[in-house]
């Protein structure tokens, strides 16, 4: 398994769907090819009132992202 830390647009949307179907975290970080953990946390993160939508946590994912690059300045 490669290790990433960041998931993909793709993954994301992937992870959606699988999450939607009613498979388990284990089994999504194992057809998504990323740890259990990675996926816990992005569900954890990006879970709203509607549940796990993978446009808006991209969306949230850029905009922490930019928000710590502006940090670091």
């Amino acid at each position: 398994m490669t290790i990433t830390y960041q998931l993909a647009y793709e993954q994301r949307c992937q992870l959606s769907a699988l999450k939607k179907s009613g498979c388990s975290q284990r089994e999504i970080a194992e057809i998504i090819g990323t740890s259990l953990s990675t996926v816990s946390r992005e569900l954890a993160r990006n879970t709203g009132e509607r549940g796990y939508r993978h446009r808006q946590a991209q969306g949230r994912t850029d905009s922490r992202r930019t928000e710590s690059a502006r940090a670091s300045l």
